[in-house]
């Protein structure tokens, strides 16, 4: 049975989103990099991490340990709607709570549940929403906005239920592994980079992104993010409809690689969604294949 690593401890959104991907032997680890080292040490065959919140946005910490080090490719994703339970020790009524923990992303989605429901209760950020669930149950904090899982591991009780200031808030996640065989192309896929462009040229990052324009690909997201001792200069995340297997995915991989400073291939895998990436008219690989065929042509003088 394979090893999946995840952004623990039990009872996070995160073990959910792993035990989406079927079964396995799933490890709680502390914190998102830890997972991705576990991932490079071949520790685990996998590791699951959240990449990206509907309210609060890219999930950092996952953004930069995917760009540093031995690199790793998603192979999968999934997208999971955020409903929080707020848990307490038993017998605590919502006039005992001075102090409710959570992760910084998860306090920032029940924010208004929290000044209305426990007015007297003061923030308190922790690395995880299932770590919030330990430091109640261990007596450090009164509350702790966590998972609906965490009430199955930890001697705790539901205040409230259901919670959440933005209905239809959602996470995705992103299942990671080694370098090796890539999920095989499905008409519903998307294409994940991390690309340094060449500073030193006005229009850089407009002429980075024409390449995936004139192709006819698709983005879908863009975030960017500082490099690290370096600044005023920042590393682009980009995500894009289509497959590496595919021409025009590849011929403008293969275009970022020649005019930007640094790209690194995160991994092609299947949309959560389904939704389709098939290239428009003009631009599939038979397209590609002909055109080729056409220069070789004129190459040997045909």
């Amino acid at each position: 049975m394979s090893r999946i690593a995840y952004f623990g401890p039990r009872g996070t959104f995160t073990e959910q989103a792993a035990r989406s991907f079927g079964d396995a032997e799933f490890v709680a680890v502390d914190t998102v990099p830890l997972v991705l080292a576990a991932v490079r040490a071949g520790e685990v065959d996998a590791g699951c991490v959240p990449v990206e919140n509907s309210v609060e946005g890219a999930v950092t910490a996952t953004m930069d340990a995917l760009a540093e080090d031995e690199p790793l490719y998603a192979v999968g994703e999934v997208v999971l709607p955020v409903r929080f339970s707020v848990l307490t020790r038993p017998g605590a009524e919502p006039e005992d709570v001075k102090t409710v923990a959570s992760h910084p992303h998860a306090l920032a989605q029940v924010r208004q549940w929290v000044a209305e429901h426990l007015p007297n209760a003061v923030p308190v950020a922790t690395t995880s929403t299932a770590s919030a669930a330990v430091k109640v149950s261990e007596g450090e904090f009164d509350a702790a906005v966590s998972a609906p899982v965490a009430a199955l591991h930890y001697p705790l009780t539901e205040l409230a239920t259901d919670v959440a200031d933005v209905d239809t808030a959602v996470t995705r996640f992103l299942l990671l592994r080694r370098p090796g065989n890539l999920p095989r192309p499905t008409g519903h896929d998307r294409t994940s980079l991390a690309v340094v462009i060449a500073h030193d040229e006005p229009g850089s990052l407009a002429n980075t992104l024409s390449e995936l324009a004139l192709r006819g690909i698709n983005l879908t997201r863009i975030e960017s993010r500082p490099l690290r001792g370096q600044f005023g200069e920042y590393r682009f995340y980009l995500d894009l409809d289509g497959h590496v297997a595919e021409q025009r995915v590849g011929d403008a991989l293969a275009a970022l690689h020649r005019v930007s400073r640094q790209v690194r291939f995160l991994g092609s895998y299947p949309k959560a969604d389904q939704s389709p990436s098939q290239a428009p008219p003009r631009a599939t690989d038979s397209d590609y294949h002909a055109a080729a065929a056409w220069v070789a042509e004129v190459r040997e003088g045909r």
